[in-house]
């Protein structure tokens, strides 16, 4: 019976004996794998831990990389922002420079009236129509001028001036800016021969009016006349000042 005993007593304690070994082995080899650094599960988690600081290395690297492109981007705004800038001012240069009437009409100091001293002025007859003479006024100051009514004509030593062709007058007063021309037409003698028997004059004096009917402007000019001189009868008459040359020789 203590055989038995014995016997049996051995095969149960061999089981306990072979997890006791098991387990000592699993130990041993759980310590070798904390020393040396490997091991499955540490390895992996190693791994893990290795590749997930990499993966923020990158994307600290990548949001640097972000970051340095927000600096070129605000570079790029203040570029921008700067040629926006220089732009307006080259627009304002343009604007206050670039145009070739200096001159504000509606300032009342960049005005004047008209006369000899700011203008130039010719006067040529035309082939047509018939017996008719141009005066042209160029404005050759720096201001806007305005040429009030009509132009007193004197031909020669006459003490009067022709009559005004009344239905001639313009809507408003012809103004020029520096560079432009005005005109006015002159009835030389009448085609029929209704108007009298004429004289040649060769000289001709030209005043301007202000802005009251009939008073002085200034200066007046003397353009030169033909050397033969302008043949005038009774008929001779004068227009308004007028914007273009086609106005001042329909009547």
């Amino acid at each position: 019976m203590r055989t038995l005993r014995t016997a049996r007593s051995a095969r149960a304690a061999r089981p306990v004996r072979l997890l006791a070994v098991t387990g000592a082995a699993l130990a041993a080899l759980t310590l070798t794998a904390c020393d040396n650094g490997t091991g499955t599960r540490d390895e992996g988690s190693a791994g893990g831990s290795s590749s997930s600081s990499r993966s923020t290395g990158g994307a600290g690297t990548s949001g640097d990389t972000a970051t340095g492109g927000s600096t070129s981007t605000g570079g790029s705004t203040t570029g921008s922002s700067t040629s926006t800038g220089g732009g307006s001012t080259a627009d304002k240069a343009s604007s206050a420079g670039g145009t070739s009437d200096p001159s504000d009409p509606s300032d009342p100091e960049d005005r004047v009236t008209c006369n000899g001293s700011d203008t130039t002025v010719t006067a040529q007859p035309v082939p047509r129509p018939l017996n008719h003479m141009l005066i042209t006024v160029k404005n050759t100051g720096s201001k806007h001028c305005d040429l009030y009514y009509n132009p007193t004509v004197r031909f020669g030593e006459a003490q009067s001036a022709p009559r005004v062709i009344e239905e001639s007058q313009p809507q408003a007063v012809v103004t020029l800016a520096p560079g432009e021309s005005g005109y006015a037409g002159v009835l030389l003698a009448a085609a029929d021969g209704s108007g009298g028997e004429g004289t040649t004059e060769k000289k001709v004096v030209i005043h301007f009016q202000g802005a009251e009917a009939g008073s002085d402007a200034g200066s007046p000019a003397s353009p030169a006349l033909p050397a033969k001189g302008v043949y005038i009868d009774n008929s001779v008459a004068v227009t308004y000042w007028q914007p273009t040359m086609e106005d001042a020789l329909q009547y």
